[in-house]
């Protein structure tokens, strides 16, 4: 999770929604990604999908049995939508997503037994750490639309 933390910052440094993913497989991290749809013009370009991207690219296979998705936030439904198709084993998220998550918070997708694909989901890692980029994040935006609008 440290590691989708420092991909949350990196994202915040590039304008964008500080969230961080990476996938692991076996201890090893084979994909990474941070929140890009802004720089991209790509709103499918969330941590989640990037890191999915990459890990996809790194092992040869849309496929990914036997890894891990570590992500600052809760994913949403679109991502956690991507994380079946790829057939992640696991979900590990940070943060709460009162707005839009899909593991929980909003709707429980992991949960619904009529989905083909099931997978261990575990909330609440680091979460301090990855709400606090993102409180930082909306925070300076509102200062920085207020003085536009003075």
């Amino acid at each position: 999770m440290r590691a989708a933390l420092v991909l949350a910052d990196q994202a915040q440094e590039a304008g964008e929604v500080p969230v961080g993913a990476v996938v692991v497989k076996s201890g090893i991290i084979v994909g990474r990604g941070y929140n890009r749809p802004i720089s991209a013009s790509d709103p499918t370009a969330h941590a989640e999908v990037m890191a999915l991207r990459d890990a996809a690219r790194h092992i040869g296979n849309y496929r990914l049995p036997g890894c891990t998705l570590y992500v600052t936030l809760e994913p949403c439904v679109m991502c956690v939508g991507a994380v079946f198709h790829a057939r992640i084993a696991r979900l590990v998220f940070g943060a709460d997503d009162p707005k839009t998550g899909a593991c929980g918070s909003v709707i429980d997708l992991p949960a619904e037994l009529r989905l083909n694909h099931h997978m261990l989901v575990t909330g609440n890692i680091l979460a301090e750490e990855g709400s606090a980029r993102l409180k930082q994040f909306f925070s300076e935006r509102r200062k920085a639309a207020l003085s536009r609008s003075e």
